[in-house]
């Protein structure tokens, strides 16, 4: 059953959206046939997902389940919003239903939107074993999101999470997985480059060249060029 809340917000995304958003996201995301894009900016959507940060977990299960990209989009971020507040069990019920509906969360700009501030705050304090649970996904976007939730932990200062997984995934077939781990990597040299730099130069061999060359864009020119050269 359909809430009156929930309409609502289907019926504000809707008055947002702009045709020249929604192209440029045909060109970005590569939508499957199915998924219908409206054309609004992440932005909005997040200023949206505040406003309906009480929306029922039900009503944020149908917006998981839609074919409509933004829906899909802004129930993640209701969830986002849910988790900044939630404590103790209710934060498990989130991080659980978020887990189970993870072929939701299935393009690039949903896992990036989702998997730090969602999973990412219940790996704070809880297990790990999720990460690998993922990483060991046949679906690509399982394997993005557990790189990407480590990016919580990462601005905690924890930076072995992305090691282990940056060595689990390295030879993955995919190149946005490839991606993510440089990022990911990136994200751990702003916080201590000396140690994103002692990694690569234990591991540099064996690791994809654009994890190597997303991991030291932001090094000196004559410190990537030692990396990246090599590739």
């Amino acid at each position: 059953m359909t809430t009156g809340t929930l309409k609502k917000l289907r019926s504000e995304l809707r008055d947002h959206a702009e045709p020249n958003v929604r192209a440029q996201q045909v060109r970005v995301l590569s939508p499957a046939d199915d998924d219908e894009l409206l054309g609004v900016r992440v932005p909005v959507m997040r200023k949206l997902a505040q406003h309906y940060r009480e929306l029922p977990l039900g009503d944020v299960d149908a917006l998981l389940h839609s074919r409509v990209h933004e829906e899909r989009f802004a129930g993640l971020l209701v969830l986002a919003e849910q988790m900044r507040s939630a404590r103790g069990a209710d934060r498990k019920t989130l991080v659980d239903f978020y887990l189970a509906r993870t072929d939701c969360v299935d393009n690039w700009d949903l896992v990036d939107g989702s998997a730090h501030v969602v999973l990412g705050p219940w790996l704070l304090d809880g297990p790990l074993d999720v990460l690998d649970v993922l990483a060991g996904s046949a679906r690509l976007w399982d394997r993005r999101i557990a790189v990407l939730a480590t990016l919580a932990l990462i601005r905690a200062g924890r930076f072995e999470p992305t090691f282990h997984l940056v060595l689990r995934l390295r030879r993955d077939p995919e190149p946005l997985i490839h991606k993510a781990l440089g990022w990911m990597l990136r994200e751990v040299g702003r916080r201590d480059e000396q140690v994103m730099v002692d990694f690569l130069d234990r591991n540099l061999a064996g690791l994809p060249r654009l994890t190597v060359r997303y991991a030291t864009e932001r090094l000196a020119p004559g410190q990537r060029a030692r990396f990246v050269k090599t590739r």
